[in-house]
């Protein structure tokens, strides 16, 4: 996996302690999940391509982690999600609830097959 791991640690380090440990096991979901993924920061956040589209992106706040799915990943896992805020291409994983982290793999997992499904079909 081709990565800028530094600013990425170094985007996870501004966090506490409990934050820290929810981004780290998510990062290790995605590199797990899609290990050819370039890692990096965009729009502020810990970023993935895989077939030089986007994969996802995840961000820490105050009393949740954001995933970042695009669309197509939000609408395929629809029921899963639907217990938690979603905005068009997000959603919300409150941090005083257990992080879904099967989810969260699954959602990965689907990603980056359709990426790699558009890929083939554009050669």
């Amino acid at each position: 996996m081709e990565t800028n791991s530094n600013e990425v640690d170094q985007y996870i380090s501004t966090f506490s302690a409990e934050v820290r440990e929810i981004m780290v096991q998510i990062r290790a979901i995605i590199k797990d999940a899609a290990p050819d993924a370039v890692e990096m920061i965009a729009y502020k956040m810990p970023a993935y391509k895989t077939e030089g589209r986007p994969l996802v992106y995840f961000a820490g706040f105050k009393n949740h982690i954001g995933l970042y799915a695009l669309p197509s990943g939000h609408i395929q896992f629809a029921s899963e999600l639907s217990h938690y805020q979603q905005g068009k291409g997000s959603v919300q994983f409150p941090l005083d609830k257990p992080i879904p982290y099967d989810l969260i793999k699954k959602i990965v997992e689907f990603r980056a097959k359709e990426n790699s499904l558009r890929a083939k079909r554009k050669k």
